[in-house]
């Protein structure tokens, strides 16, 4: 909510460049740590990935030992069932029954055949899972280290800018309070229309900062004659005499230096 007080245009605009000012350091700031928080941010998300990717792996490979363990019991199973139809042989009555027992014979030594065939191709996967936990462990390892670098890179940023960050986000607010609702949301709107941010721009060289194009003599004057609020027709900027622009700057660097 605007200040309730009314102010004069020059204090408007003084305030709304002030703003401007203020603001522009928060982005400088902000800058500083450019896409470390997104990289932070990524390289989580990555090592949490790997990691779930790399418990997962380690689980199949016990399900695979554990059906290698099942089926090796399997066989001695199948072993001992030989050994009791062997056995049967010598005291059968009739062919019939020793047939019959030496299918049952010739069925357990097919299934021995079968868990042997299947237990020699779980060994051949455990090692090939073996071989990717040992890929992904060392993945993890890389981007784990990364992750901690990013961190302890973004903290030193952080720790070293958080206190002026919040001091000029504070005077921001107190800035904003001083101008009213319309004025400020036109410089709401206008500051987040352009990428550098510049909502409030001096004249320079006759053109309005980082705009080539010339600003009419006429229109140099009212500027400068602070009576109104003048916007560049090209850009929609807010301008601002260089004069008052170099004196609201002095003002501002004492701010910043605090830091």
């Amino acid at each position: 909510m605007a200040n309730t007080k009314e102010l004069s245009v020059e204090d408007k605009l003084r305030a709304i460049y002030d703003l401007q000012l203020i603001d522009s350091r928060i982005d400088e700031i902000r800058n500083v740590r450019g896409e470390l928080p997104l990289e932070v941010e990524d390289l989580e998300d990555e090592v949490a990935g790997l990691s779930t990717r790399s418990e997962k792996l380690k689980g199949d490979l016990e399900v695979v030992e554990d059906l290698i363990k099942s089926k090796k019991n399997a066989i001695d199973e199948h072993k001992e069932a030989i050994k009791k139809y062997t056995k049967q042989q010598e005291s059968v009555r009739n062919n019939r029954e020793f047939n019959s027992l030496t299918k049952e014979v010739e069925f357990q030594e097919l299934e021995i055949q079968l868990a042997e065939k299947q237990i020699k191709e779980m060994k051949a996967s455990i090692e090939n899972k073996k071989a990717i936990i040992s890929q992904s462990k060392e993945k993890l390892e890389t981007k784990a280290n990364h992750l901690k670098h990013k961190k302890s890179e973004l903290e030193a940023i952080m720790a070293e800018t958080a206190k002026e960050e919040a001091y000029l986000t504070e005077k921001s607010l107190e800035f904003q309070n001083l101008i009213e609702d319309r004025l400020l949301a036109a410089y709401t709107r206008i500051r987040t229309s352009v990428r550098n941010g510049l909502a409030v721009v001096s004249i320079e060289r006759g053109a309005s900062a980082g705009s080539f194009f010339t600003i009419p003599p006429q229109t140099q004057v009212e500027i400068a004659s602070r009576k109104k609020i003048i916007t560049d027709e090209h850009s929609g900027r807010i301008l601002v005499d260089s004069q008052l622009a170099d004196e609201e700057k002095e003002k501002m660097e004492k701010l910043f230096s605090k830091f």
